[in-house]
Formats: structure tokens, C-alpha cells, sequence
């Protein structure tokens, strides 16, 4: 099955719902970071700075509580006394508890709180704070930098792709689904790294540092703390697992949603007409019943990674409180210490919360980023020559017999959309320079699929396009382009006055000739009607001007861009009769010394054309001038009969 019926069964496949490569495709994520890699070290440096300062304070305030502890201890013991000896007289008086928590601490007896140390230690800690403060906020402001460098250079990317594409990507997917992967999922890979990235800089030092911290007092309660770490690792993969394909499946049927939303607001009219109302609704809840179903299944499970390891994380977290409690009683270890260690356990499993919480914000993302990816590794158009054509290059495409260039031959031509089942079979055919060939035939036979070929929308299957001899696939796509003039029949125009939308044609062309263009095309007749005349704006896709006018206008884009070959695809289907008449005089000043192919239906469009193609199947099936054909009494006498 071939044509825009199969393109249209390969849009109506069942969404991607299944991540191909998680990790693959994170790890291809973070590489775009590279071109950034001294902002990215430094990053990497403050954030180390910033942490390890940070770390520091517990212990300093553990220290201060040592100093108002011991002083408090202290000046309930006699004076005069050593340290040993106090704990000698506690023991010889059966109290062997107190003996032990004096013996492991720093304690003079008879001194009181030394408060100008307790000070001094207290503004320590409060200036590494506020140094850690300051690099994790430039850390902070460095890394946000490196993102949006990062994203400005992947939507470069992205753009620069969508250009490169072949015509039959876009064909084979709906323009909604490719415009959601190019703004919400690049988007949504923004915010998910924005925000993963700082957290996970960040949590990992974090972890490291305070780890290495807890080693320094204890490392029994540090082994207490980190021996539900694999547990808490194997909870949020579990979770994380069964979360991943939702995050998919989500941003697939966004895609999917918003392709239905804009095709039915670019047919909002038809719509309306044909009383599709409840039927695009029905559609509309469906699809928006399936982005629902994946988000909130996605962001539920997710949702309970965080839960999950807060549990996870207290059960350490009482251990050591119990475990810690014991070993200030028996003097193993300082108040302070076990003060430091306990807001410690709540740093080391804080940065763990946050990584497992923010797992959905990576997955969505990385969800994303597999999308967008995708779209950067879909198959381009076929490499190219570096070879391109002056307009008037006599030595790459030469006058033939003194008469201006313009000849286009199809020699064997063999081509189909899909593998296997060819759309046009074994064509040859010679339009000499300055002559106009009519191509009619039913829908189907391959009449726009020949005009394709030419411009290299596609490229053949077999057989060559030759024009002034020069084989087409040997130069240039916007060489060849530059020299040919397309007017179809679904016109489009862009946001912008009716000036620039002619101007589309030429950009460098001076006013007057855009004016002149406008008047040959008949512009000219109705622009004075519009309000502003020329700088009229017209709506995105010129929804608030004629249908009609609206095709005069790309006409004249076409006059204005003075091509060297012509091709009109029912380029007067949606002008009234009096209108196409001043078209057709127009056109035939227009194709002067011009080589043009005409796709209409009208007789009056074709009947003065030098050659007339009837085409079937992909095959042409009849050739000749008007009067030959209707004298043959073949196919085309019959269309003319119908």
C-alpha cells in the first residue's frame, strides 16, 4: 500500500510506550553539557567548596555544646581537683555511670562555661555558613548558565534538524506530534534539568562529605546509618521501574493529544460544517483521558520514592539515636559529638530523599529527551553535492541552440513511496525549454508525486531527471530550487502584510518589483480594498482575507521570484472564472521564455498547453496538444466528454 493512505495508517500506529534506553539516553544528556566543561568545573569545584564547608558546621557546633557541657559539669566538681580524680571519687562512691561520662569528656573541675570560647566558636561556624551559602549560590547561578547555554544549543539542534528532514518524515507523522516534541518536550527537558542537575550535583557531595564526616566520630553508628542504603536503592529502583514506561507513555500521548488539537483547530471550520462537534470532543476526552491515566499512574508511583525512603531513613535514624545514647552514657563518645553525628544522619539521608524524590522529575525528562533525541537521529535527506548553480551559468546549464535554458527530461523514472510497490513506473518524458506541459489524470495516478521528483522532495528510485542535461541529484537541492517557482494549490501564507508575504519570493527585491509582481498577478486589483493596502497584516495562515485572495498572492510570490521553471498544481482551483481568465494572461506572459508544468482539472486552464500528459497507475498514457488528443478519441477525449 503506497500514497497518502499508507502515510496516513503509519500516523494511526499505537504510540511508543516503553523507555529503549534510560540510561543511554541520560548518559547522551549529560554529554551536551561537555562544550561548557570549564563553567562546568568550576560548578563542580564551588559545589565541592561549598559542601565541605557546610559539613563542617555540625561538628563546630558540636564542639560549642562540649564547651557549655563541660563547663556545666565542671562547676558542680570541687575545685582543685584533677579530671582522675574526680572520676576516682565518683567510682568509690558506686556512682560508675557518672565515672564513665566524666572520663570521656574535657572537663576541669571547679571552671565554669568559658562563654567567650562558646562565642568564638559560634561566630566560626556562622561565617563557614555564610561562605558555604555563597558558593552554593554561585555554584547555583554557574550551573543555571551551563543549562541554558546547554538548551539554547540543543533547540539550535532541533531546528537545524527539522530543515534537514526529507519531506516523507513529515508525511509519515502528524504535525501536531512533531510541534510537541519540538516545544513541550524540549521544555519539559529544560525544567527537568534545571532542576535534577542542581539537586543531584549537589546530593552526591553531599553524601560523600557527610559520610566522610561520620567516619571521623563513629564508625559503628556510621554503619548503623548506611546499612539501609541498599534498601532504600532497591525501594526506589523497584518504584522507579514500574514509574519509567508511564513517563513514556505520558509525554506520547501528549504528543498525540496535541496533534488532534491541532488539527482540529486548523480545521475548525470543516468541523463546524460537517457537525463534527461531538466527534472531536468524544476524540479530545479519549486522548485527554490517556495523558491523564499515564501522568497520574507516573507521578503516583513516583510519588512514593520519597515516602519510601523517609521510612527507610528514620529506621537508621533511631538506631543510632538508641546505639549513640548508650555510648555518651559509657563515655565512648562526646554530647557533641553524638549531637554532630545525629544532624549528620539527618544530611545523609536528606540528599537521598531528594534524589529518590526528584526521580520523576528525571524520568519525565529523560522521557523527553529519548523524544527529542529521536526526532535528532530520524534519517535525513540523502547527502548532497556542495555543488551549486549560479541562475545564468552557461557552463552547468547551457542555452540550447541559442534559446534560454529551461529543458527538463524524466529518463526511466521508477519511484514509490514505499518498498516494493512503486507509485510511478518507467516514465520518460522531454519538456523543452520555454514550453508548458499539462499533466492531468484521476487522483492518484501520480500527477504531484512527478512535480515532487522534480523539486527533490524526493529523490528517484531509479531512472534520472535531467535538466539542461545536468542530472538533478548532482547538484545542489537549494540550487535546484532556487530556479523553479511553485504555486500549489493549498497556499499558504505567514504572519506578516501582504508585502512581505509577496516578498517571500525574493527578499532582496525592491519595492517596485514587488509592486509590479503584484500587478501582474492581479494583487494589485484588491489590495487598495484592504484597510491598510499593502501593510494590511494578514493572520497566521491568512485566515482573515479570501480564499481567492489568498492564492493571487502566492502567485505573485511566484511572478516576483522570476524562475527559470514554472509549476502550477491547480494554482487557479479557488479564483471565480472572471479572475482565473486575467490569471491565465498573466500566467502566459509569466511563462514566456519559461519551462511549466501545469497540474489542473480545467479545460480552459490546459487547452493552450504545448503538451498535454495524460496520466494513469503512475504511467503516461497519452501525449499530444489538445486537438491531437480529443482527435484520437482516447482517455483525455473522454475526461473532456465528462
Amino acid at each position: 500500500m503506497t500514497g497518502p493512505l499508507a502515510r496516513s495508517m503509519r500516523m494511526a500506529e499505537p504510540p511508543q510506550t516503553r523507555s529503549r534506553d534510560f540510561t543511554g539516553s541520560a548518559l547522551r544528556l549529560f554529554r551536551r553539557l561537555t562544550p561548557q566543561r570549564g563553567m562546568t568545573v568550576a560548578v563542580m569545584l564551588l559545589g565541592v567548596g561549598g559542601i565541605a564547608i557546610g559539613v563542617i558546621g555540625p561538628r563546630i557546633l558540636g564542639h560549642a555544646t562540649d564547651l557549655l557541657f563541660n563547663g556545666v559539669i565542671g562547676r558542680q566538681l570541687p575545685a582543685g581537683l584533677t579530671k582522675e580524680q574526680a572520676v576516682e571519687a565518683a567510682r568509690a562512691r558506686g556512682d560508675g555511670t557518672f565515672a564513665d561520662l566524666l572520663s570521656g569528656m574535657d572537663v576541669v573541675p571547679g571552671q565554669g562555661v568559658d562563654f567567650g570560647a562558646v562565642g568564638r566558636t559560634l561566630a566560626l561556624a556562622l561565617a563557614l555558613y555564610l561562605v558555604a551559602a555563597l558558593m552554593v549560590w554561585l555554584q547555583a547561578l554557574l550551573l543555571n548558565i551551563v543549562v541554558q547555554r546547554t538548551m539554547v544549543a540543543l533547540r539550535a539542534d532541533v531546528e537545524d534538524k527539522v530543515h534537514r528532514l526529507p519531506l516523507r518524515y513529515f508525511d509519515s507523522r502528524q504535525r501536531g506530534e512533531v510541534l510537541s516534541r519540538v516545544t513541550n518536550d524540549v521544555d519539559n527537558l529544560q525544567q527537568s534539568l534545571s532542576m535534577s542537575i542542581t539537586q543531584l550535583l549537589t546530593s552526591v557531595l553531599t553524601v560523600i562529605a557527610v559520610l566522610v564526616m561520620m567516619l571521623t566520630i563513629s564508625p559503628l553508628l556510621t554503619l548503623l546509618t548506611v546499612v539501609t542504603v541498599p534498601l532504600s536503592l532497591w525501594v526506589t529502583r523497584s518504584i522507579a521501574k514500574r514509574s519509567r514506561t508511564l513517563f513514556v507513555a505520558q509525554w506520547t500521548n501528549t504528543g498525540r493529544l496535541n496533534a488532534h488539537i491541532e488539527e482540529t483547530y486548523s480545521g475548525f471550520t470543516v468541523v463546524k460544517t460537517f457537525g463534527h462537534r461531538a466527534h472531536a470532543e468524544d476524540q479530545f476526552r479519549q486522548l485527554n483521558d490517556d495523558v491523564y491515566h499515564a501522568s497520574f499512574g507516573a507521578q503516583f508511583l513516583s510519588g512514593l520514592v520519597s515516602p519510601a525512603t523517609i521510612f527507610i531513613g528514620n529506621l537508621s535514624y533511631a538506631a543510632v539515636a538508641v546505639v549513640g545514647g548508650l555510648q555518651v552514657a559509657t563515655g565512648q563518645i562526646t554530647l557533641g559529638s553524638i549531637q554532630a553525628f545525629i544532624q549528620y544522619v539527618r544530611q545523609f539521608n536528606q540528599p537521598l530523599t531528594q534524589i529518590a524524590g526528584m526521580y520523576n522529575t528525571m524520568q519525565s525528562g529523560i522521557a523527553s529527551a529519548e523524544r527529542v533525541f529521536d526526532l535528532l537521529d530520524a534519517e535525513e535527506e540523502p547527502s548532497e553535492p556542495d555543488r551549486r548553480l549560479a541562475p545564468d551559468s552557461p557552463t552547468v546549464l547551457p542555452a540550447r541552440d541559442g534559446r534560454p535554458g529551461g529543458r527538463v527530461e524524466f529518463d526511466r523514472v521508477w519511484f514509490g513511496y514505499e518498498h516494493g510497490a512503486p507509485v510511478i513506473e518507467d516514465l520518460s518524458l522531454v519538456a523543452e525549454p520555454g514550453t508548458t506541459v499539462a499533466i492531468v489524470g484521476p487522483t492518484g495516478a501520480g500527477k504531484t508525486t512527478l512535480v515532487n521528483l522534480l523539486m527533490r522532495f524526493y529523490d528517484v528510485d531509479s531512472g534520472r531527471i535531467l535538466l539542461d542535461g545536468v542530472d538533478i541529484s548532482a547538484v545542489s537541492r537549494a540550487s535546484l530550487r532556487s530556479r523553479i517557482g511553485m504555486v500549489l494549490q493549498d497556499t499558504w501564507l505567514f504572519a506578516g502584510t501582504v508585502y512581505e508575504n509577496i516578498a517571500y519570493g525574493r527578499p532582496e527585491a525592491g519595492r517596485d518589483e514587488v509592486i509590479d509582481a503584484a500587478k501582474a498577478a492581479y494583487v494589485d486589483r484588491f489590495v487598495h480594498t484592504l484597510p491598510d493596502g499593502y501593510e494590511t497584516r494578514i493572520d497566521d495562515g491568512g485566515t482573515n482575507i479570501s480564499a481567492g485572495e489568498k492564492q493571487l498572492i502566492t502567485i505573485a510570490r511566484a511572478v516576483l521570484a522570476q524562475p527559470q521553471l514554472l509549476i502550477l498544481d491547480e494554482a487557479t482551483s479557488s479564483v471565480d472564472t472572471r479572475t482565473e481568465v486575467l490569471i491565465q494572461h498573466a500566467m502566459g506572459r509569466l511563462r514566456r521564455e519559461r519551462t511549466s508544468f501545469i497540474i489542473a482539472h480545467r479545460l480552459s486552464t490546459i487547452r493552450d498547453a504545448d503538451l498535454i500528459l495524460v496520466m494513469q497507475a503512475g504511467r503516461i498514457v497519452e501525449r499530444g496538444t489538445h486537438e491531437e488528443l480529443l482527435a484520437r478519441g482516447g482517455e483525455y477525449a473522454a475526461m473532456v466528454n465528462r
